[in-house]
């Protein structure tokens, strides 16, 4: 049985279970819905169990799908510091980091933060992931990443827990669209609008899918684009509406014509937090990234208490 075991297909299983979903999980690992659910079935097969529950709103796992899930995760980790201690000596690196983040952090908060920090260390590499809440914190726990950075109210226990930013997901619709005279609005009531949104690998359209889900409603998803500012020139020539980060939303407002709208909900404000198993035991470099992560959101923080008394 295990020399049926394929690594690509592991990797796959495990994109399926982060993201509760065939579709989602397929085009994380850049295949076709078909493909994938084709070698899933192979996997199931070959191992003489059923692997997912399907349903109509996504996949759960069964009892040997949790299983294989405990273990690939295992296999996947060791394959990384395997292909990691071979580049260092292949390329003469010392240091490499995994670090998971959802989109707000991604996109809006780590980009400047890690330019400064790789320009710094130059023998350090950074393998930067995007990935849900939940799915961040089992990766930290299981040691699949080094530094974690979610949102929201999920469960760290047994992680050593940092703050770090406060996070609020905003609507934005067109200054034409019928919404354009509201200043707030709750979720549940955007979902009769089209929407344009990032890809469905993206953490924050999965977090959207779930949140529609839960509503028992779902989005009406009407193109899909690479970024938030793609997303904004859509909204802005009335293609749908759109949910994102607040501070990217109010930068594009300086150069598109959008309109933006308060979310009622109360999982539109989230405290984002940097996640570690032992700070202490972190490398030196790591212990000095997550050092410069926090000091650069308090120094934004203090240049907005400056310009607000100013």
């Amino acid at each position: 049985m295990l020399d049926r075991f394929d690594l690509f297909d592991l990797r796959l299983f495990i994109n399926i279970a982060e993201m509760n979903s065939l579709t989602r999980g397929a085009a994380l690992s850049h295949m076709s819905l078909p493909a994938a659910s084709t070698r899933i079935k192979n996997l199931e097969e070959s191992l003489g169990a059923k692997l997912l529950y399907r349903a109509s709103h996504g996949v759960t796992l069964t009892p040997p799908g949790q299983a294989l899930l405990h273990h690939a995760l295992q296999v996947q980790s060791q394959m990384e510091n395997l292909c990691s201690d071979l580049q260092e000596y292949a390329q003469g690196l010392k240091g490499h980091i995994r670090l998971f983040a959802n989109t707000t952090a991604i996109t809006e908060f780590l980009p400047s933060v890690l330019s400064r920090f790789l320009a710094g260390h130059r023998n350090v590499n950074v393998d930067l992931r995007e990935r849900l809440s939940p799915s961040i914190v089992r990766a930290v726990s299981d040691g699949t990443a080094d530094i974690g950075i979610v949102a929201g109210n999920v469960r760290t226990e047994g992680l050593e827990v940092l703050p770090y930013r406060e996070d609020r997901l905003i609507l934005v619709c067109a200054k034409s669209h019928a919404l354009r005279q509201r200043s707030s609005i709750s979720f549940e009531d955007t979902l009769d609008f089209d929407y344009v949104c990032l890809p469905e690998a993206s953490a924050i359209y999965s977090f959207l899918v779930d949140a529609a889900n839960h509503a028992h409603k779902r989005l009406k998803l009407r193109i899909q684009v690479g970024n938030f500012e793609a997303m904004c020139r859509m909204i802005s020539a009335n293609v749908g509406i759109g949910i994102l980060p607040e501070s990217s939303a109010r930068r594009q407002a300086k150069i598109s014509d959008i309109h933006i709208v308060r979310l009622e909900n109360k999982w539109a404000l989230r405290d984002l937090k940097i996640c570690v198993r032992s700070l202490e035991l972190l490398p030196s470099f790591a212990r000095n990234l997550v050092e410069l992560i926090v000091a650069d959101a308090q120094g934004e923080d203090e240049s907005s208490r400056i310009s607000a008394i100013a």
